[in-house]
């Protein structure tokens, strides 16, 4: 099976399901193809809670573990509420399972630029190559000391992880028909085709994603295991509490306690801080690699920050982040990109968050 990154699908339909496996919960939408943009037609979310008090009770993790049994019970009662009538489905790919880079190659004709990516991808992929099935797309030029070079976005999984989805959704009655990283999906839902540099930060529940995308292409992608499932385990610890405790504490109060909920907030800073860590040494990364413009006009090439995942939904984390990073952080609904019906408003407000890699996928067809 083609993985389909960037090539399209053959024979396409008009309705798919755009299905994310996170490390504790499954979202899926299902949409079909519209005269404009594509209509919402269902859509649904499991979330596995066991993983608040039994720490190795997640879906998947990023020790690369796979827990088909759990997918799969997961998947057939969702499917059994939902009942879609596609059964064609465009899944995510974690980040990390996804090897993925920028290359930087002189521009040379596609017959050539073809020819020397076997090269290239052996330099950079730590496994043989026909151990993975790779991809790749060209996402921009630029020039350095009069030298014209292009930039390559190059992107690899294993054989083996390839063939185990393949198997999760047969099991379940369904076909996939492709698979995509969460990084590209985000970018598709959130920042589609738009030229300002921006720093998606999808905060999971175990695993936070840092994407940056500038012209609507993939420039860099980083993850870390600090996440939301991080700042519950600081306030249990802290407040000698359950975890269970801690999270409904975290939710409620976010970081906007005040008097005796205060301490919440303190003692949440060092994961969050952890988070926003990772976050500036992917900025830093990116900036020095692409044009750092900070000691020639004092701004950053980064305009802005998204945020996304569960963890976009403490109380207070927008205005933190701008106080640290001195950038808007931008609100987007990635329901946006779809048609629905206008009685779903207030619950999307609600969810959007959530569904930023599945819409993604779910409109990859048809935009």
């Amino acid at each position: 099976m083609a993985l389909g990154f960037f090539s399209s699908l053959f024979g396409k339909n008009d309705r798919y399901l755009g299905i994310d496996i996170g490390t504790t919960s499954i979202k899926l939408v299902e949409v079909e193809k519209g005269k404009g943009l594509p209509v919402l037609k269902n859509y649904g979310m499991l979330e596995s809670y066991g993983y608040l008090e039994r720490s190795n009770e997640v879906i998947q993790a990023s020790s690369l573990k796979f827990y088909e049994k759990e997918v799969v019970a997961l998947l057939n009662y969702l499917l059994s509420r939902m009942k879609p009538r596609s059964h064609q489905v465009i899944a995510s790919l974690p980040s990390f399972l996804v090897f993925n880079t920028i290359l930087e190659l002189p521009l040379m004709s596609q017959e050539d630029t073809v020819k020397s990516m076997g090269y290239q991808a052996r330099q950079y992929i730590p496994l043989p190559l026909t151990d993975v099935t790779l991809d790749w797309l060209k996402v921009g030029e630029r020039e350095i000391n009069g030298i014209r070079f292009q930039q390559i976005f190059l992107i690899a999984v294993t054989n083996e992880h390839v063939e185990r989805y393949k198997s999760l959704f047969k099991k379940v009655g369904l076909k996939l028909v492709a698979l995509e990283s969460e990084s590209l999906a985000s970018i598709r839902s959130l920042a589609l085709k738009d030229a300002v540099p921006t720093l998606i930060v999808d905060i999971g529940a175990r695993s936070t994603n840092i994407a940056i995308t500038e012209g609507g292409y993939l420039r860099f992608n980083s993850q870390t295991d600090f996440a939301s499932f991080s700042l519950s385990q600081s306030i249990a610890q802290g407040l000698n509490i359950t975890i269970s405790r801690a999270e409904e504490m975290k939710r409620r109060h976010g970081l906007l306690g005040t008097g005796g909920d205060y301490e919440l907030s303190t003692l949440m800073m060092s994961s969050l801080d952890a988070i926003l860590s990772e976050i500036g040494r992917a900025m830093n990364e990116y900036e020095a690699r692409y044009g750092n413009t900070l000691a020639v006009s004092g701004k950053r090439r980064l305009e802005r920050i998204i945020l996304t995942g569960g963890g976009a939904k403490l109380r207070g984390i927008e205005k933190y982040i701008e106080e640290q990073f001195g950038l808007p952080v931008v609100k987007v609904n990635p329901f946006s990109r779809l048609l629905f019906d206008e009685q779903m408003g207030p619950i999307i407000e609600e969810i959007n968050s959530y569904f930023s890699v599945a819409i993604g996928l779910g409109i990859r067809q048809f935009l």
